[in-house]
This record gives C-alpha cells, structure tokens and sequence, in this order.
C-alpha cells in the first residue's frame, strides 16, 4: 500500500509541476544523407542520448541515416509542414527560404571548423536564424556540423580548372553550389546523393565533389581514381527543424534541444576533424590518387561567385568573424 501512496504522490508531484509523466511525449525524427559510418553520425548518436538526459526521456530522438526519411528537401517540406522531423542540411539549400544562409557554401569562405564555428555561433548568425522562421517556418537548432572541405572526385587527374572543362560534376542543386562548380569549370549536375555512385558507375556523371568522411561512407572508392583537394566549399551544416513543432515543447525543452544540438554539433565536428588523416590514408590504401595542389586557380576562378549572389558585403563581414576579428 505504501508503495501505491509513493507512486500516487509521485504523480501528483510531477502533474503539479507541469512536467509531462509519460515516457517520450515529443518524438523528433532526424535524417541524414550520411552512413553510420561518418563521424557526424557519432555527434548525432550524442545529440539523441544528451536530450533524453537533459529532458529525463521525455523527448526522444530517432535517428534515420542514409536518407530513409527520403531526400533533404523532401524532409525540409514536412518540417515547413509541421512535422515532427528533423534534417542535417546546408546553407545552400535554406538560401531558399533566406537569403544569407547561401553564403555559409559559398567558396573559400573560411578554412577549418574553428572559423566557420565563430560565424554560426554569431549574433549575425542568430538574426537569420529568426528570420528564417519568419519566412519558412523552420527552426535552426545549431549549425556547427562541420563535414570537412570538399574536393573533387574524378575519374581523371585534375591538375587545374581547365581539366574540369566538359566534366558533368555532380552537385547538390543549391545556386551556390551550382554557380561555385560552374566557376570551377565544370558542369554542374544536380541529383541526389544516395544517386551519385550508380550515376558514376554508369557514366551519367563523370566527377562528383564531397568531404572525405562522405566519399568513405557512400564507397565512392570504388569509381573514382581521383581527389583532387581544392577544399573549395568547407561544409557546415546544420540541425534544422519545423518550428511549429518546436513551439510545441515546453520552453525548458525549447532551450535544451538548442543547447544540447550545439554541445553535440562540437562533437560531431572535432570527430571530423580527428578522422580526416586516417580517412584520407583509407582512400589512398583502397588504390584512389589523393592529391594536393595549389588552390590559387581555382580560388580565383570561383571569388566572382559571391557578387553573382549578392554576397559580396556579407563575405568580408563573415571573413572578419571567422578571423576572430
């Protein structure tokens, strides 16, 4: 009987103070194009177990890799639609929705993670942040998912922009994306990741361009001979939500979902940062010609890319910040 009094006084305690009883009242699907593989995914796994911790269970994280939820601009929908899902995406593609965000992939904006990590933590930062609410009603829950720099992979040595001449590169359809490869030049060609292997295998593409840990985890090994490291987009990307979703929570959930998205972003990106010398050995062991070059052409050829989208202010603003200036 006692223990029946304990139970209903606990109860009772947990209704006065207005925290939900049940197990897991809040469910947030979360997708990824990535493997399991990938080093992001561990920041993700931590995400998940830091804000059943930080919220006692009652909000649980499901984590979809390899794009089960379906492709990153179909689950950007069903957030802008309400649902209860959660997307790892690039600034390319919320440049949509607002603007900036595009000039977070915008080329050799910064090198590393430190810097692209003082530009999304900025106030600046956090303005767009609200006013992509205001336009599409998705909620950034943080935005220090750092991937790594993006080479060219090739079937080809790719000595210079001129070897790209012809070449149908597969990128993601974000214009800063698609004008950065254009630059580059070569042709870009918009499609799915999880498309990009068949699309190799079978000569619809001849080159595609991604960070190591993504080459890895799609087996791009296995028909590509080449990486070239221009490291011409240093990816950063983003957990980004439905905001009505988000208004949902409880403000205390609210604040622990953003602070626990941004303890686990760190994670994930010194994660990447750690397994980028392996990686690029495993690559190498699997017989893929991974090259350094001087990056000045193609710097050059791509630095008109910011003015062609209106970023040209915003650039020398961000270039500051990532400098710690």
């Amino acid at each position: 009987m006692t223990h029946h009094k304990a139970a209903a006084a606990l109860a009772a305690t947990l209704l006065a103070v207005a925290v939900p009883a049940a197990a897991a009242d809040y469910t947030l699907n979360v997708n990824t194009a990535l493997a399991v593989e990938d080093p992001l995914y561990k920041g993700l796994e931590s995400f998940r177990d830091g804000v059943a911790e930080a919220t006692d269970g009652a909000v649980e994280i499901r984590l979809f890799p390899n794009s089960q939820l379906g492709p990153d601009e179909d689950v950007l929908e069903q957030a802008r639609a309400g649902a209860p899902v959660a997307v790892v995406v690039d600034g390319g593609r919320l440049a949509v929705f607002q603007n900036e965000f595009g000039v977070l992939g915008a080329p050799y904006l910064a090198s590393g993670y430190d810097g692209m990590r003082r530009v999304v933590t900025s106030d600046r930062f956090e303005e767009w942040v609200e006013k992509l609410r205001e336009a599409s009603g998705h909620q950034v829950l943080s935005f220090n998912w750092w991937q790594g720099e993006r080479h060219l992979l090739t079937q080809k040595p790719i000595e210079g922009p001129a070897d790209l001449s012809g070449l149908r590169m597969r990128t993601p359809g974000a214009p800063v994306w698609v004008e950065t490869i254009s630059a580059m030049g070569a042709t870009p060609t918009p499609m799915p990741w999880g498309e990009v292997y068949s699309a190799l295998q079978q000569n619809v593409i001849d080159a595609a361009e991604a960070q190591l840990p993504a080459v890895v985890g799609a087996r791009l090994d296995e028909v590509i001979t080449d990486i070239t490291k221009t490291g011409h987009i240093n990816l950063i990307t983003g957990l980004v939500t439905s905001a009505a979703w988000f208004d949902s929570l409880p403000e205390d959930f609210q604040r622990a979902l953003r602070e626990e998205a941004l303890e686990a972003g760190d994670v994930a990106s010194y994660g990447t940062r750690d397994a980028l010398a392996a990686i690029e050995a495993d690559l190498e062991a699997k017989g893929v010609n991974v090259v350094e070059i001087d990056t000045t052409p193609f710097r050059e050829a791509t630095a008109s890319v910011y003015d062609e989208l209106g970023y040209g202010a915003l650039r020398d603003e961000l270039q500051a910040i990532a400098a710690g200036e």
